[in-house]
């Protein structure tokens, strides 16, 4: 079974720069926004994609993507839904899924997991499914074959970010909250300590698995993808990408994350 997503990692490291992973909330503003990011997602600079399956509580995201969910919901998004979406698009990047965990137990853990394979998903990643809190789901969404991806979280204690690495394929998803601009003498401080202390953090995963990190939560610059592309494998971005599909569509998005690609390429990748 091939692996699209060792191949992107591989291209990303071939050219020596981060590989720019976008989020957006499927069936947000709508399906045909959807289908466009999708579709044009390759030629903005994308490496790999994550796709947020809505649900009616994601209590684990920020004000902006809570608000994409809902639209989405009263719009008529599904489950099922989603994937018959992506199983049409079939974009040229491969696609992470990235959901809670109730709406794919009322779908069915390995009814999902076949159906995200058929729908050319090439990973899932669950956001409230800890490592060893339910194995018998943990085994039906393996059933597929697709990768796991997981969270680590900037608190996740040493001995528990081991076992997390150890659980995780594809890549890991580190998460940090970045919301300093660097504008201000003090500013440019904070924004330092903040790189410092996010490179230790990417180090520590580093240091207990061979997988690419990518980092995500609070990017919502170029110039912070830039600083983070400098440290890590990978960078994500969410919701700045999600608030400029609000107010225009695919097209405002697509323009953003050339900007974004163009910024994270003026540093090498350290990997």
């Amino acid at each position: 079974m091939s692996d699209p997503l060792a191949a992107r990692w591989a291209a990303a490291r071939s050219r020596r720069t981060a590989a720019l992973i976008p989020y957006i909330t499927a069936g947000f503003p709508n399906a045909a926004a959807t289908r466009a990011l999708l579709a044009g997602a390759a030629d903005a600079g994308a490496d790999i994609l994550e796709l947020g399956i809505p649900w009616s509580d994601p209590v684990a995201d920020g004000p902006v993507i809570q608000a994409s969910t809902f639209a989405s919901l009263q719009g008529g998004t599904t489950l099922g839904g989603v994937l018959d979406l992506l199983a049409d698009a079939r974009p040229s990047v491969p696609v992470v899924l990235f959901s809670y965990i109730n709406p794919i137990l009322a779908f069915g853990a390995k009814r999902f997991a076949a159906r995200a394979r058929e729908a050319g998903a090439s990973a899932v990643l669950v956001t409230d499914l800890p490592v060893g809190a339910d194995p018998a789901v943990e085994a039906e969404l393996r059933s597929s074959g697709l990768p796991f991806v997981r969270l680590v979280a900037p608190t996740t204690a040493d001995a528990r970010l081991a076992a997390i690495a150890a659980a995780s394929e594809g890549f890991v998803y580190l998460i940090a909250r970045l919301g300093v601009t660097g504008r201000g003498n003090g500013e440019r401080g904070a924004a330092e300590r903040v790189q410092t202390q996010l490179a230790e953090r990417v180090a520590a995963v580093r240091a207990v698995t061979p997988l690419p990190v990518a980092v995500g939560f609070g990017i919502s610059e170029p110039s912070q993808a830039r600083d983070v592309a400098g440290i890590a494998d990978g960078v994500v971005i969410g919701s700045a990408l999600v608030e400029r599909m609000k107010s225009g569509g695919a097209e405002p998005a697509l323009r953003w994350l050339r900007e974004v690609r163009a910024a994270m390429d003026t540093v090498p990748s350290p990997a």
